[in-house]
């Protein structure tokens, strides 16, 4: 089957005895045991698996190409299982952009458990450079959060497999309908389904998909199933709900962002736009190579300081000036003043989640706000 018939089926694997075409919502914590010590149901308690949970987790499972799916309360409890799974003393290589919330979690969390190196993994070749004897894991975050770098998976997949390392792959800002890094020699890839698979700004999720079903595959289905940070069956259903518009909504945000980003390209008060789709992006070529398409995400640099960034988002009438992304409504944010003092995110960049809006008016409202 092919993506978009996927999205709409993989996912309904309850067949209620009232006929539903759409899978109920499973609010049991607990399931019957039978007199043998079996559950007839398939399952236990909701904690450790859930009919809404095994639905999702196998929709995501189909879509992205994998063994199987962990889902987490959120995206950030999803990326803390992989660091949670590794042992203590392990080494990670990251990314020097890597998403703030996660370097937050190796920088505070796991300070004097694992060490890390933040590197420019766009520089594909000085990557062994950094690989140590305790080295454990290479996260890779493609396209970046809010640089839009692009790295090159097939060829870091090449050296993780090399070294015997875990490759991890932050796939958030393409969604398993652009690019599927199981396919490209990915170990796990990594969603927050918060954004573009739940799509609509109403729920937090995160997950985790296996290329296989190995050791350390067991370790996080342990600290999922243990640890318990897992989605409410609510919450399942609401991304089992948006997952089968997923395919034609990242249409609609690839062809409203390209749009928007040539506009934004040659726009006076603009001095950079940082967007995959332009072929003046350094890593363009890579992009198009292992992409179906350049994602709804955005940033430009403003000609000024940080006071004539935040004049823009202060300034814009349909776009919505908050965090977060991946919804149907655009979203505009000054990166820096949301990740705080320590950032090394430009001081005048403004990250934009282009929504599924009319074109002209997003242009129009960018065009006021610029002045």
């Amino acid at each position: 089957m092919k993506p978009e018939t996927k999205a709409i089926h993989a996912g309904n694997l309850v067949k209620a005895i009232t006929g539903d075409v759409t899978s109920p919502i499973h609010l049991s914590t607990t399931y019957f045991r039978g007199a043998d010590g079996a559950y007839p149901g398939g399952h236990m308690y909701s904690r450790i698996s859930n009919p809404n949970r095994s639905a999702l987790e196998k929709v995501i499972s189909e879509l992205e190409g994998g063994a199987d799916s962990c889902a987490f309360s959120s995206g950030n409890t999803a990326g803390m299982a992989v660091f949670q799974a590794l042992k203590p003393g392990s080494h990670i290589i990251a990314p020097d952009d890597m998403y703030w919330g996660f370097k937050k979690q190796l920088l505070t969390i796991f300070d004097g458990i694992l060490s890390f190196d933040f590197v420019d993994l766009t520089v594909t070749e000085h990557v062994t450079t950094y690989i140590k004897p305790n080295t454990a894991l290479i996260w890779a975050e493609t396209p970046s959060n809010p640089l839009l770098k692009i790295c090159d998976i097939e060829a870091l997949a090449k050296i993780a497999k090399q070294h015997q390392l875990i490759f991890v792959v932050d796939s958030t800002f393409a969604s398993p309908i652009l690019q599927n890094p199981i396919a490209l020699g990915a170990s796990i890839v990594m969603h927050s389904t918060t954004k573009y698979i739940g799509g609509h700004s109403d729920v937090l999720g995160g997950s985790l998909t296996f290329a296989a079903k190995d050791e350390f595959w067991e370790k996080i289905k342990n600290i999922q199933e243990t640890g318990g940070a897992v989605p409410s069956p609510f919450d399942c259903f609401l991304l089992l709900r948006s997952i089968k518009t997923l395919a034609y909504r990242i249409k609609g945000h690839c062809q409203n962002a390209e749009k928007l980003a040539n506009y934004l390209n040659e726009h006076p008060k603009v001095a950079t736009v940082f967007y995959p789709g332009l072929a003046s992006h350094p890593q363009h070529e890579i992009a198009k190579k292992q992409m179906r398409g350049f994602g709804g995400m955005l940033s430009i640099l403003t000609k000024g300081d940080a006071d004539a960034a935040r004049k823009v988002v202060n300034s814009v009438t349909i776009f919505s000036q908050a965090t977060s992304l991946g919804g149907v409504e655009s979203l505009i944010e000054h990166r820096a003043s949301i990740e705080g003092p320590n950032t090394k995110t430009p001081q005048n960049l403004i990250r934009i989640s282009v929504g599924l809006e009319h074109i002209d008016d997003l242009i129009a409202d960018l065009e006021q706000a610029l002045g």
